[in-house]
């Protein structure tokens, strides 16, 4: 996303789980939307997706968020109606953003993991790896979903118009160039690594003389906020890293020559590629200026007109047909960041709402039928008494709180439909898994909102004997990042937002009213 980059062409590999003996290869796969009309066709599409960790779409929290299988979606049948064969390919450690679940998420994240899995099979997914993350759930579960897979060290086979992908997986060095030769011996010209390991880790592993693939794609990050942007490596072979959370897609044309050969990585058109980094660098400047707390409607209106133009001419850029490189087989590799304002497939978001429909009762039944009470306090340790005991000593800090979009936080989700999605719901109300405070979806009642004691602390103690001591008097950074952090509020800046919720008695004097 944060810049158009050059890019690839694939073809076409071998299937099926390596083993000490060789196997034949399986059928090919056709090509979505595959016709007799593009079985010698001059080129094609290639998607990826990878590290999506079961994100379904953005959270919402702030504006023009990226991501959203949705969006990803159509995409990919955008590009299936033109005179090309595209083909969609998942890296893995999509299904699911842990490898561990607490009981209480399992009914929600396979009820996610199974839209996902729906929603790519609708996007026409020819192959997927697997990851850790593809497995909190146990192998039986994914295999359940019935997704295409390839395993680790396998190599697939795809058709793609006059030429064939060979698509691979492994997680080393030796297991790319075992995987790509197989890929190579049945039948592949151009040929993709899934590498389940980190940017660094593939750069390394693409170092290694005669591996055989032309791309290789980083599909696992080291953590959840290590996948914050798009990444390209510009090496004899290319190393690609996508942005996590399905945020973004890789864009692979292939262009083919005269005869087959080997494909050389085309640069996309100078000017192209300067624009599109000068529109990125623009449409970060007005994402931190439309996401200003307290920006007047007016300006933030004309400010979000902008930025929908420009995703539009930075798309026009990024979905530009791709010129032949001559008689010579080429590919050229875009990133494609999935937009706020892009369309969504009809079909694809039909299953997403469905889901939000369902996990809300899903959970909530969960909480009914097993929910645990948060703990009581410790002896000696502050318990939450609501905000209506502050208001009985701090009646003049109120009219602040009230007037920030605090006050207002569990009403946001009940507008979406997310009150009971266990995502949202600990950054929408007071003392959310906290000793004394609210552990159960079905007994959020007097404790909706972000309250007093979500910044200042549990406030029994102080109740009793008022004390800068006994309170956190003046919360810092790192109060508020634990919910306004880089997934929830990306545009977030502590001393932009913090004058937004001060106030007189509320960390600023009171005002003293004179007689006349």
């Amino acid at each position: 996303m944060r810049r158009l980059v050059t890019s690839l062409a694939l073809l076409a590999a071998l299937a099926g789980c390596s083993r000490k003996e060789s196997r034949p290869a399986e059928a090919e796969v056709a090509p979505r939307g595959g016709t007799s009309a593009k079985a010698d066709a001059p080129g094609a599409i290639l998607f990826f997706s990878a590290d999506v960790r079961g994100y379904l779409g953005p959270c919402g929290c702030s504006e023009n968020m990226r991501g959203g299988i949705a969006r990803a979606a159509s995409q990919v049948k955008e590009a299936g109606k033109g005179a090309l064969p595209v083909l969609y390919v998942d890296g893995g450690d999509s299904l699911f953003g842990s490898p561990t679940l607490k009981p209480e998420q399992v009914p929600q994240e396979e009820r996610k993991a199974q839209a996902l899995a729906e929603a790519m099979k609708r996007m026409g997914l020819t192959v997927r790896a697997v990851g850790e993350l593809d497995d909190a759930r146990g192998a039986d579960f994914r295999r359940g979903l019935g997704l295409p897979e390839l395993a680790p060290g396998g190599e697939k086979v795809l058709a793609a118009g006059a030429r064939k992908v060979g698509v691979v997986s492994a997680s080393d060095a030796a297991g790319l160039k075992q995987a790509s030769a197989k890929a190579r011996a049945g039948g592949a010209h151009f040929v993709v690594g899934l590498f389940h390991g980190t940017l660094e880790d593939a750069q390394r592993a693409a170092a290694t003389p005669e591996l055989g693939v032309d791309l290789v794609l980083a599909t696992h990050t080291a953590s959840e906020f290590d996948g914050e942007q798009n990444k390209l490596t510009r090496d004899a072979v290319p190393v690609v890293a996508l942005q996590s959370k399905g945020r973004s897609l890789l864009r692979v044309d292939l262009s083919y020559g005269a005869k087959p050969g080997r494909f050389t990585a085309q640069k996309t058109a100078e000017d192209a590629e300067k624009e599109a980094a000068s529109i990125d660098r623009r449409m970060e400047l007005l994402d931190r200026e439309i996401n200003l707390p307290g920006v007047d409607p007016q300006l933030k209106s004309l400010k979000q007109q902008k930025r929908e133009e420009l995703v539009a001419r930075r798309q026009a850029l990024l979905t530009a047909p791709v010129a032949a490189a001559g008689d010579t087989d080429s590919f050229t590799l875009r990133f494609v960041p999935l937009e706020s304002t892009l369309p969504s497939d009809p079909d694809a978001q039909a299953v997403v709402n469905t889901y939000d429909a369902d996990v809300g009762k899903m959970n909530l039944a969960w909480a009914k039928e097993h929910g645990q009470d948060c703990p009581a306090p410790q002896k000696g340790q502050a318990a939450f008494v609501g905000s209506a005991a502050c208001a009985e000593c701090h009646a003049d800090t109120f009219p602040v709180w009230e007037a920030s979009k605090h006050t207002r936080a569990w009403k946001t989700l009940e507008e979406v439909g997310k009150q009971f999605h266990l995502n949202c719901t600990s950054c929408h109300v007071t003392g959310w898994e906290q000793p004394g405070g609210v552990c159960r979806l079905d007994k959020v009642a007097g404790r909706e909102n972000v309250g007093c004691e979500s910044c200042h602390g549990p406030g029994s103690l102080h109740v009793e004997d008022p004390s800068t001591d006994n309170i956190t008097a003046r919360p810092g950074q790192d109060v508020c990042v634990t919910c306004h952090n880089r997934e929830n509020s990306p545009h977030f800046d502590f001393a932009t937002y913090l004058p937004k919720i001060l106030g007189p008695g509320h960390g600023k004097p009171l005002e003293v009213k004179r007689k006349p």
